[in-house]
């Protein structure tokens, strides 16, 4: 085969995406004009001021972060960093280098045998089972502090008001942000939409997957077949990966130190302590994405099991 033949076989299925380009400049560049265009009118102007894109929270509703909400976020974007990052090994990992088999099986088992799962996947489950410990202490202390009341809809004109924020966003003359005793409309939606919906839909399709379970419950397969939990569960995948990127672009578009200073360091104000802590965090999160590796996996892998190439 010839150097332009190879080249060519080469760049080929990144050639054919390239139409893609032109058509979502120009969807993007049709949607920011029409944005403009319908703030600049009337109704868009009587629209906005009737829904300013904020919905109005009870008096009893709390204000700020506490200490417990700051590092369960942290926890969360560590969590899910390792859930994706081994995700995409188990998908894309033809010969996993070593597999890993629990010494006391239990359910885990296919007719009688022990299940022998890839160092991937052994991660991506023992990672889950943290998230989801994570996630159950969070659900109990947001419901215990009241901090429930910022992220799941009580009035419906959080609705118009998402829309009035999807509005001004689109139009980039971006609504005011004060996180800090209120989301915009908007951000209350996808907060309920990722906590309430999004993180149990991975965890039903994800355990409905795990080996030795999945071939156990058969019976399932009629009402909720693995086939169906796989389908599901990818796309969960791709939301919280779309929804961490335009979160952590928001944060920084939109005043990142007094963000992360929300988040981080629990106070509001423009201080440098909250980007610090956030700092840390990535250090700590682009360590633990480079430390994934099959030797250290077999390492730890080991302590709760047999590996075996």
């Amino acid at each position: 085969m010839s150097t332009t033949q190879s080249t060519k076989t080469e760049r080929s299925p990144w050639f054919k995406l390239l139409w893609i380009v032109p058509i979502v400049l120009v969807v993007v560049a049709l949607i920011v004009l029409g944005a403009q265009a319908f703030r600049a009118s009337t109704a868009g102007i009587d629209f906005l001021k009737t829904y300013p894109g904020r919905s109005e929270l009870p008096s009893w509703a709390p204000v700020g972060f506490p200490a417990w909400l700051e590092w369960q976020h942290v926890l969360s974007a560590f969590f899910i960093l390792l859930i994706v990052r081994t995700g995409i090994q188990v998908r894309t990992t033809r010969r996993p280098p070593a597999y890993w088999t629990r010494k006391n099986q239990g359910l885990l088992k296919t007719k009688g045998q022990p299940v022998r799962i890839s160092l991937s996947l052994w991660l991506h489950l023992t990672v889950d089972v943290l998230w989801i410990l994570n996630g159950a202490l969070f659900y109990v202390l947001l419901f215990a502090t009241g901090q429930w009341v910022r992220i799941i809809p009580v009035h419906w004109d959080v609705f118009p008001n998402a829309i009035s924020a999807g509005i001004q966003y689109a139009s980039l003359n971006w609504p005011t942000e004060d996180g800090w005793s209120n989301y915009n409309a908007l951000q209350l939606l996808t907060y309920f939409l990722t906590v309430f919906v999004a993180a149990p839909l991975a965890i039903l399709t994800g355990v409905r997957m795990v080996p030795g379970l999945a071939v156990r419950f058969q019976k399932l397969d009629r009402v909720y077949p693995v086939a169906l939990a796989r389908k599901v569960h990818y796309p969960v995948m791709i939301y919280f990966v779309a929804f961490t990127v335009v979160h952590v672009t928001l944060v920084l578009a939109t005043g990142t130190l007094r963000n992360l200073n929300h988040m981080y360091a629990g106070r509001d104000d423009q201080s440098w302590i909250g980007f610090g802590i956030f700092a840390g965090t990535v250090v700590l999160m682009v360590a633990a994405w480079i430390a994934v590796r099959p030797t250290i996996l077999a390492t730890l892998a080991s302590l709760t099991g047999n590996v075996r190439r």
